[in-house]
């Protein structure tokens, strides 16, 4: 298990519905969860939580005969955060050097950057 089951779970919109809610909730049972999500079953939703739990991502708290779901945000859940982060920094560093160069090349025109230009009369 890593980042690669992680990713693979994620390709699905209903068990990244699933991991929206139970971020928002932070601890929900099968069934509240399949109360909430109207695109598939109770069986399905199951199914969902059981590839989300194999891929590290959710946890399981076992109490009597129901099962109540949560977040693990310290499994590969880390990796896929950190990796995500790693690919997007690049792009971001780069797109604030541009505006930050753009900025200081409008400041020495006197354009928008400084706001309006005022004229003499």
């Amino acid at each position: 298990m890593g980042a690669d089951a992680a990713f693979d779970a994620l390709a699905d919109p209903v068990r990244r519905e699933i991991l929206t809610l139970l971020a928002q909730r932070d601890e929900c049972s099968a069934g509240e969860l399949s109360e909430h999500i109207n695109r598939v079953g109770r069986t399905a939703v199951s199914s969902h939580l059981r590839v989300l739990r194999t891929a590290g991502l959710i946890t399981e708290r076992r109490t009597g005969r129901f099962r109540y779901y949560s977040v693990d945000a310290t499994g590969p859940a880390q990796e896929v955060i950190q990796l995500l982060q790693e690919l997007f920094q690049g792009s971001l560093d780069a797109t604030k050097a541009a505006a930050e160069q753009g900025a200081a090349s409008d400041a020495g025109t006197g354009t928008a950057a400084d706001g309006p230009v005022r004229r003499a009369m």
